[in-house]
């Protein structure tokens, strides 16, 4: 990188900070308004692994986002750059279909600018799994199925949103329940809903055989209800509580149950299986609780994403809603343990932002979505690994052209030194220590002259020392009237 490039990006990160959209009568946008965060514009030379991947594959998901974009409302001003900037390539996508392997890749190259993303002071991002897990389930209460699936209760409301619609924002607002008129007071908790505070609403979906169960659905934010009579219910994220998610394997580690190295979701559900009355306590601690809403996706469907269009096994990932738009391509370079429990795998792929998620927060912070069933299972719970972030970022915002126009800060002025007097042959002195001069070179004050001696005065009384200080006069008596 560049100087220059250096000094821009270095202003666009300030400017990120201090609320500056750099856009001033037509000048070039300052579009990457992270907070906590830094990047650095990369060369595709430069990236291990983009060679091998395959961009075809990249191309067809990107184009699912693309679909997607043309229908979404107008977005918030801190989105609306890079937004319509990703529109216009889409444009460009859509027109240039079809694409064979070298084409998607030309594509990437010439539409987008890759750029390293990460929090501030660190290298790497953070990699997780998820899947869409496959659970035995009942449309009525059994003896065997006891753990109701709810959907979204009616008292459930974000504070300032009249009417939600279809889409329940997941970060950034107030959520909770309305008491009277205009009092929103927390929602439920998970152990108040447990306990029964939602009974007598009917918003039972299914039953599952246990709370376990339910919380592994909601961690993966949807799921495959395989019913008593064979047939498979599809169920996806809808809304939370608005209560904050607390991983179950921080829970775990904290108590001295496990230790990091070896929490894995597997593991974390084999010791929650085998320990029911301690994983009530454990799983009460994430208040979080989510509430679904039934699809109408066939069993051979993906599941459908937060952005709307079906997941894609390797491809998409679910990032932060709040600081990135659907739809941005990244490039993710990872070792990780896909084959086994060792991070052996080279993970170097281009994936595109489909879905979001409560626990997933920072700009270098993804969650891979795997696909559905046991062994993508195995795969989503053993991923918890660091990696490389590259966001492809559309040539309209690219930082390296822009700073070509930003004019350099003025030259700082020359500080002009003052020689150091050399130091006495005889005199030592101390590394880093300025010589003392000489002491006939300090001139002193002058002297002052001599008090010439006057006439001896006579020690009278009033010469006398000791009376020195004079005596007030004594006030006249004042004569009382008869």
């Amino acid at each position: 990188m560049t100087p220059h490039c250096r000094i821009f990006c270095a202003f666009v990160f300030l400017g990120s900070l201090i609320g500056f959209d750099g856009a001033v009568h037509g000048e070039p946008a300052a579009p990457l308004r992270f907070p906590n965060a830094q990047y650095e514009p990369l060369e595709w030379a430069n990236l291990d692994g983009w060679a091998g991947d395959d961009h075809a594959a990249a191309f067809a998901t990107f184009l699912d986002s693309c679909h997607a974009l043309e229908g979404k409302r107008r977005p918030s001003v801190e989105m609306m750059e890079i937004t319509a900037a990703l529109k216009e390539v889409c444009a460009r996508a859509q027109a240039a279909v079809p694409l064979d392997e070298s084409g998607a890749r030309k594509f990437f190259e010439d539409n987008f600018r890759p750029v390293q993303i990460s929090k501030l002071g660190e290298t790497d991002g953070f990699l997780t799994g998820y899947y869409e897990p496959i659970i035995e389930g009942s449309r009525v209460p059994t003896g065997e199925f006891t753990a109701p699936l709810y959907r979204r209760p009616p008292n459930l409301v974000v504070s300032g949103a009249r009417k939600l619609g279809d889409t329940f924002p997941s970060k950034g607002v107030k959520v909770g329940r309305r008491v009277g008129r205009r009092k929103i007071v927390p929602y439920y908790t998970r152990a108040e809903i447990e306990n029964g505070a939602l009974d007598g609403w009917h918003l039972e979906i299914c039953w599952l055989r246990s709370e376990i169960d339910v919380l592994f659905a909601q961690i993966q934010g949807s799921a495959r209800i395989r019913l008593e009579d064979g047939s498979i219910l599809r169920v996806n994220y809808d809304s939370y509580n608005g209560w904050p998610y607390t991983p179950v394997g921080r829970v775990l580690i904290d108590r001295g149950i496990m230790n990091r190295d070896e929490v894995s979701m597997q593991r974390i559900r084999d010791w929650m299986e085998a320990n029911p009355d301690q994983a009530k306590g454990i799983e009460q601690e994430n208040k979080s609780y989510v509430f679904f809403t039934i699809t109408n996706l066939s069993n051979e469907d993906e599941a459908v994403g937060g952005e709307g269009v079906p997941l894609v096994p390797g491809r998409s990932i679910a990032i932060d809603r709040a600081l990135h738009v659907y739809g941005t391509p990244f490039f993710i370079q990872a070792d990780l343990p896909i084959a086994n429990d060792k991070a052996a795998t080279k993970f170097r792929r281009l994936v595109v932002a489909q879905d979001t998620g409560s626990a997933i927060v920072g700009t270098a912070r993804a969650d891979i979505y795997f696909g559905a069933g046991d062994e993508a299972a195995r795969i989503a719970g053993r991923i918890k690994n660091t990696g490389r972030f590259v966001m492809l970022l559309p040539r309209a915002l690219d930082p390296v052209l822009a700073g070509r126009d930003m004019p350099l800060p003025a030259a700082r002025p020359k500080v002009v030194k003052v020689a150091e007097p050399e130091a006495d042959a005889g005199t030592a002195v101390a590394p880093g220590e300025a010589a003392a001069p000489a002491a006939a070179e300090v001139p002193l004050p002058e002297e002052k002259p001599a008090a010439e001696p006057g006439p001896p005065v006579a020690l009278t009384p009033a010469a006398d020392p000791t009376s020195a200080v004079p005596v007030p006069v004594a006030k006249p008596k004042r004569r009382r009237k008869e």
